[in-house]
């Protein structure tokens, strides 16, 4: 299978990608070198081969909790440059 430059700029479109002319050929080529390693790895046999739901064996190994002094809320606030009512009070940064 190969993309026709209709689609590379139909996949550029779906991805929101805006390419310059030239560079619609190069990324052409790229994406059907992507789609014959793929063909490749459709001719593997796979039959007889269960599928990897997990890299670790469905076994999770977490660590033992352990409970740790902390910070009390007053002294994670000492260094804030400014806090109201226990809260830490920072500039405004989503539209007016």
């Amino acid at each position: 299978m190969s993309l026709t430059r209709e689609e590379v700029l139909k996949v550029a479109e779906l991805a929101r990608l805006k390419f310059k002319e030239e560079e619609i050929g190069e990324f052409q080529q790229q994406l059907n070198d992507i789609l014959g390693y793929v063909e490749i790895l459709n001719e593997v046999d796979t039959e007889g081969v269960e599928p990897l739901i997990s890299v670790h064996d469905g076994i999770d190994r977490l660590r033992e909790d352990k409970i740790k002094p902390s910070l009390t809320a007053e002294e994670a606030m000492r260094n804030a440059p400014e806090t109201s009512d226990g809260a830490l009070i920072v500039p405004k940064v989503i539209g007016e």
